[in-house]
């Protein structure tokens, strides 16, 4: 069973990498963009059409709103981008906002704003895979009309990627992210030379319709409330932008300072992106609707249920290059590919928040451990369980999926500023230097303002969302929140009740005696090395106890034993119900109610098999006995295994296996084993 889950293993992910190789996959900047910043850099790909959704209730002429809404988006923008710039300078460890929170704000906080993550990183891939299914199925049909198989596929795909390891994902990663960036900023140049320089008229696809306002004739409040509401969704463009503080630690040396330029310039391209699109939708006649089967009309008739709304981004690069042109099958590729890798943002921050997470008892401990690329596979592998089941419960529906993005996304900023503030308020109180203190007093502005900022977005988006499906975002915090206090109280409780004692205790007092039990079944070669090893540890009693559930051969066993002269009591219990497991566990906890200050120390025979199906032939019965006596106080249970030939066939195997290359290995050479350093001679 090994060889057949090993081998297909190593050609998937590759061979095995030494604990002391990890500085070789840390990140130099160029590749630290595409693996930490995918996500917000791609949700320029959705977040405007998300907008334009949003203000199509109230007709097209609410559209005229939009370009007010995407400036809001980028001061925001720029105030988390200075305000996380900040974060990775003070808290460069990888905790990112969970660190800020759970160190300036409480345990409390901390698990508040790690709840947020990790349920926003679920979301990341779901929202993330969802949106790039639709800009893909816009080109291939098959793909649109298996959604929920084609995004499910896709999340298998990069669960296998990202458990290859950080580095070599970030390079498979980097070159559709960098096409993507090249191919929106080519649109937006083009289509700008287009309009103004050469005067131009460009149409989006959907320029000759009309759309049927949901709600005719707003103002007042319902107006304002819907302007919050297309701001709040044009938020989504924010998402991610945490990943490069909790990221820290994979960046190269200087690790804070990549982490904040790769900040800087990772807000830079977005925010151009954001505006470009959102300015060439209003130049291009863009019409989305939330309902376009119902509200989109084509020549005053709705479209009905076959129409297929193209997302914003394609219906400009149409707009811009034309149908069925390269560049514009350049643009929809790369914008297909850049979303579904978007949520490699989430693949890299969930498993790094679970390993802290787990390393402060508040996951299970399984988390913390990298597995064989150096990545935290367990973290890895739970992310996308998660997912899918986000994507199958949701159909991959993206405009579904994002009402409940964002929330924990914001819950997350506002407490870390919160936090940072806490943080430059306590420096300030010891600090002395005045070039420092300048420095201090300009970062606590910044995390003031970023933190004022950030928690009236959530106040809004809480207001806006709650009822569309935000509600369970927080649902699901709450039950992070809850299952990791949980775990923390379980390891808690254990680390008290495990702990020694200082001075002599009951754990430490030694057994008055020990009663040592042989179990028999047959005389055979088991048999006798269990005894053998019994004897060998010279207690203070030994006897070999048999269960009688065949008179015959019970007969049997006791001649064989009697011929054979065995110098070991040979002690049989009656069982009248044929039940194995109850006589042999009455029999034991009978002797320690006789002597409670006794141990009994039971050898089981057990046999050592090399094929899976072998296990299922033996050992059941010494499985359940085992379950039932590590139950039972004052009872030590030993194994005495007795290897058949078989498991000598796996010991080959297993040494084919040490010895065999994964693919390509040669061609990258061997592992350099580090030599040791040479003793100083002690001359001058």
């Amino acid at each position: 069973m090994s060889k057949l889950t090993d081998v297909p293993k190593r050609i998937l992910i590759g061979r095995a990498l030494r604990s002391d190789r990890l500085g070789e996959t840390l990140l130099p900047k160029r590749i630290a963009l595409p693996v930490f910043a995918s996500d917000p850099l791609s949700s320029v790909a959705y977040a405007p059409g998300e907008v334009l959704l949003v203000l199509s209730i109230a007709g097209v002429s609410a559209y005229q709103y939009s370009p007010w809404i995407a400036l809001a988006v980028v001061v925001l923008m720029f105030t988390v981008v200075a305000s996380y710039r900040q974060n990775v300078h003070a808290y460069p460890s990888g905790g990112g906002d969970y660190e800020v929170a759970n160190t300036n704000l409480g345990p409390r906080a901390g698990l508040t704003v790690a709840s947020a993550l990790l349920v926003d990183y679920v979301l990341t891939v779901a929202v993330s895979i969802s949106s790039g299914v639709e800009n893909l199925g816009s080109a291939v049909h098959f793909v649109i009309e298996h959604k929920v198989l084609s995004a499910i596929v896709m999340i298998l795909l990069l669960t296998l990627m990202n458990l290859r390891g950080v580095k070599e994902s970030g390079k498979l990663f980097a070159i559709p992210t960098y096409v993507f960036v090249a191919a929106v900023f080519v649109m937006i140049g083009w289509g700008a030379w287009k309009g103004i320089v050469l005067g131009e008229t460009m149409s989006a696809p959907t320029a000759d319709f009309e759309i049927e306002p949901e709600q005719k004739g707003l103002a007042g409040f319902a107006m304002v409330f819907l302007l919050l509401r297309a701001f709040s969704s044009g938020c989504a463009a924010l998402t991610g932008v945490e990943a490069i503080s909790n990221g820290v630690p994979a960046f190269r040396k200087p690790k804070s300072k990549n982490a904040a330029s790769t900040l800087a310039l990772m807000g830079g391209l977005a925010v151009t992106m954001f505006c470009g699109i959102i300015g060439l939708a209003m130049a291009t006649d863009v019409r989305m609707a939330e309902n376009p089967a119902v509200d989109l009309l084509q020549d005053g008739v709705p479209v009905g249920p076959s129409y297929v709304q193209d997302p914003v981004i394609s219906q400009v690069g149409e707009a811009v290059f034309g149908g069925g042109s390269i560049l514009f099958l350049l643009l929809a590729t790369a914008t297909a590919l850049v979303l579904f890798l978007a949520a490699n943002t989430a693949y890299n921050g969930f498993p790094l928040l679970g390993s802290i997470l787990a390393q402060d008892r508040y996951l299970p401990r399984q988390l913390h451990t990298r597995g064989d690329r150096l990545a935290f596979s367990n973290g890895i592998v739970l992310l996308a369980g998660a997912a899918i089941l986000l994507v199958w419960i949701y159909d991959a529906d993206s405009t579904k999926l994002i009402q409940l993005y964002i929330v924990g996304v914001f819950v997350s900023f506002t407490l870390s500023q919160i936090g940072m503030v806490r943080h430059w308020n306590r420096h300030l109180k010891t600090e002395r230097d005045a070039a420092a203190r300048r420095r201090m007093h300009r970062s606590r502005a910044i995390n003031t303002f970023g933190a004022f900022f950030t928690g009236m977005v959530l106040v809004i988006v809480l207001a806006t969302k709650f009822t569309h499906g935000a509600w369970v975002a927080l649902l699901g915090m709450v039950i992070f929140y809850g299952t990791m206090t949980a775990i923390r109280k379980h390891y808690d409780r254990v680390s008290a009740e495990i702990a020694a004692a200082e001075g002599p205790s009951d754990d430490s007092v030694r057994p008055s005696r020990v009663h040592s039990i042989v179990l028999v079944s047959k005389v055979h070669k088991p048999t006798l090395r269990a005894l053998a090893f019994a004897k060998l540890t010279r207690s203070d009693t030994l006897e070999a106890v048999s269960i009688s559930v065949d008179t015959a051969e019970t007969k049997a066993l006791r001649e064989e034993w009697d011929r054979r002269g065995i110098n070991v009591p040979l002690k049989i219990l009656d069982s009248p119900y044929r039940e194995i497991t109850r006589p042999v566990v009455e029999y034991v906890k009978g002797l320690r109610s006789e002597n409670p200050r006794d141990a009994v120390s039971v050898y089981i025979p057990e046999y050592v098999v090399g094929r899976w199906w072998e296990h299922l032939l033996h050992n059941q019965s010494a499985l359940r006995l085992k379950g039932r006596l590590l139950f039972t106080p004052g009872v030590m249970v030993t194994s005495v295994p007795y290897q058949l030939e078989s498991s000598e066939l796996a010991k080959r195997r297993a040494k084919k296996r040490q010895d065999w290359n994964a693919p390509g290995s040669v061609r990258r050479g061997p592992v350099d084993t580090p030599r040791p350093s040479k003793a100083p001679t002690g001359k001058g």
